[in-house]
């Protein structure tokens, strides 16, 4: 043991541990304040670019309650589908009451679904309405890039009578920061950008697919599409719930991940004449 003469007073030892710890609390208690920065624990947690899909990050944000209840209008039936499903029965679909369908075309500007063909035209060869979905990630090109890309490559639109609007995917980010890394402002000026793009390429109003707990937090709850943007909100819920602002009443609620054949099942608020007009602008 160390000698100390009599009378020299001790020097007390830093609580080296208690600062550190200090510190750390402080730095957690202040990136849990900012909106949208928590990410993957680790990098086996992120899954490879391209595997994004509508509705991923529903059930870990939102939760899952029980199935809807009976609707007070008449709702349409239909799914969305991505690389995840591969061929999809369309067949059997149709048989049990689905009569519309997306498909993931594109993700950012760096992925096509290799399944697009046989998902988008083989809804459409079996008496389906149908259309294509992008999945957002603007963390990586701007949103006119992405409006440009996924026109290019499916999400384009016909008066065919049988093709919707194509849809803007923007939700929680699977690959890192859940608003990727932008302000508000930034996230809203992304959105404005690609749907402004979309209906240049298109003379469509996009269709806009979130969920309002993701809308509140990376837009501010931003009130300034709901005039010219269907809105498709996802719930997993007996109702459907809070809307984002903006919006008076949803187009399309995609309420479970886990239906028949294909897990993605949604409702169209309305008949299937309320489909076609949609199809028709």
């Amino acid at each position: 043991m160390p000698a100390f003469r009599s009378g020299t007073p001790r020097t007390p030892r830093r609580p080296r541990l208690a600062a550190a710890t200090g510190t750390l609390l402080t730095s957690l208690a202040l990136l849990l304040t900012v909106p949208g920065t928590a990410t993957a624990t680790s990098e086996e947690d992120v899954p490879a670019r391209g595997t994004a899909r509508m509705g991923q990050g529903v059930i870990e944000h939102d939760g899952r309650g029980g199935p809807p209840r009976d609707p007070r209008v008449v709702q349409t039936e239909g799914v969305d589908v991505s690389s995840h499903q591969g061929n999809v029965a369309w067949g059997t679909l149709w048989n049990s009451g689905v009569k519309w369908a997306y498909a993931k075309a594109t993700e950012g500007t760096y992925y096509k679904n290799p399944s697009f063909a046989q998902q988008y035209n083989g809804s459409y060869a079996v008496g389906m309405i149908r259309g294509a979905y992008h999945f957002a990630t603007p963390d990586t090109t701007s949103g006119a890039a992405q409006a440009n890309y996924f026109v290019d490559n499916g999400g384009g639109w016909s008066r065919d009578g049988k093709t919707l609007p194509g849809v803007l995917d923007i939700e929680w980010n699977p690959y890192g920061a859940q608003c990727y890394g932008l302000s508000r402002a930034g996230m809203v000026a992304w959105i404005r950008d690609f749907t402004t793009t979309y209906r240049a390429r298109t003379g469509r109003d996009a269709v806009i697919y979130t969920a309002t707990s993701w809308w509140k937090e990376c837009t501010g709850n931003n009130a300034g599409f709901g005039a010219t943007n269907p809105l498709w909100v996802a719930r997993y819920n007996t109702t459907v719930g809070e809307l984002p602002a903006g919006w008076p009443v949803q187009t399309i609620w995609q309420y479970t991940s886990t239906g028949p054949v294909v897990g993605d099942h949604n409702r169209f608020n309305g008949a299937l004449d309320r489909v076609r007009a949609l199809a028709n602008g």
